[in-house]
């Protein structure tokens, strides 16, 4: 496969170096820096998912506002995000059948379906749709037929899976109020601390629907394998996280730009990025090293500057459009705009800073 088309698969297109700048064409009113570097080089890569995120709260605009060939947008976006969203059902279906034919179970089961229609919902899907858009991208139009179709959904859903369970944990490990523009799981009446292990069962699922789905697949085993890889990558991520900046114990200097990168790569990156590409690579029968390396490699940057804007947006975005109330300075976060204070800060401006943390 060309790299121009794998590139195209994954949301990164090749432009030539002066594109990289923002134009107004593209941006509207929006004439901020860009988030990435130009250079000398002929060519550079450019993340479309990374460039409209930084422009727009839209989801949408993961594909329809990058213009390409003058003014012909690239938008199967909504139609895509449409079946993916339609597939939930289904997957809800085989995750709760044990309730029928083992009635004693009934009510943890129901309770699953509860956390399930709660917790998997309401995002941007973009980490989901991925998987389905790559697929679509890496293989032959004449070999997608509906069975591989389906499993290209039902895998995007175990990332969307993997992604609830991240969030139904992290949102009590941060104390949050709301996600998705509602109440946290943790905070409803009469969940509390039992949302751990609700958590807990939405990994599970995970490997439920893949063994349901994928068992004869010739790629079964590796996907097994990405998904467990990936939970650990990113559960290390979270305790990076966590013990750079330990409740009551705030030591500035290990908010350094090292310790950010490395915190964003596995908390971050790995699961939101190489993961859903990594996935669909595997269905396309692409498991040579090689070829996860080159996407590895990229789709972490991307990651990264995933992460900067998140954390921007928890400090200045609208909780009405981020559906969310940003804790990082609360938490006392190695986020990235303390990493970015702490470089240009006098002195006493470091005191302050400092001061200002103390419980």
């Amino acid at each position: 496969m060309p790299l121009s088309r794998w590139l195209r698969s994954v949301g990164v297109f090749w432009l030539p170096a002066p594109c990289w700048a923002p134009q107004e064409r593209w941006l509207g009113s929006l004439l901020r820096p860009s988030l990435v570097h130009g250079g000398p080089a002929p060519g550079a890569w450019h993340g479309a998912r990374c460039w409209c995120q930084a422009w727009t709260e839209e989801p949408r605009a993961l594909y329809s506002s990058l213009r390409m060939n003058g003014n012909q947008k690239l938008d199967p976006y909504a139609q895509e995000k449409q079946n993916f969203i339609q597939h939930f059902s289904q997957i809800v279906k085989v995750l709760t059948e044990d309730g029928t034919g083992h009635p004693e179970i009934g009510d943890a089961v129901a309770r699953l379906k509860e956390v399930l229609e709660y917790n998997a919902v309401g995002g941007k899907y973009q980490r989901g749709l991925t998987v389905l858009i790559a697929y679509r991208q890496l293989v032959e139009p004449g070999k997608q037929d509906a069975d591989s179709l389906r499993r290209a959904l039902t895998v995007g859903w175990c990332v969307e899976l993997l992604q609830a369970f991240f969030l139904v944990s992290d949102d009590i490990m941060d104390s949050s109020l709301t996600r998705r523009g509602q109440v946290c799981w943790y905070q409803k009446p009469g969940i509390g601390l039992d949302a751990i292990n609700d958590a807990l069962l939405l990994e599970a699922c995970i490997y439920r629907v893949l063994r349901l789905y994928c068992r004869e697949q010739p790629y079964y085993l590796n996907l097994i394998e990405l998904f467990l890889q990936s939970s650990y990558q990113t559960e290390l991520g979270q305790t990076l996280d966590l013990i750079t900046a330990p409740q009551g114990n705030v030591d500035l200097s290990r908010f350094t730009e090292k310790r950010y990168k490395s915190i964003v790569k596995y908390k971050t990156a790995f699961y939101s990025f190489y993961l859903p590409v990594a996935a669909a690579m595997y269905m396309a029968g692409i498991d040579g090293e090689k070829e996860h390396a080159s996407a590895r490699k990229i789709l972490l940057e991307m990651g990264e500057f995933f992460q900067v804007q998140d954390d921007y947006l928890d400090l200045f975005g609208d909780p009405s459009v981020t559906g969310k109330i940003g804790t990082d300075i609360q938490d006392n976060k190695c986020s990235w705009l303390v990493v970015q204070c702490l470089q240009r800060a006098s002195p006493e401006q470091r005191k302050v800073l400092q001061e200002s943390l103390q419980p």
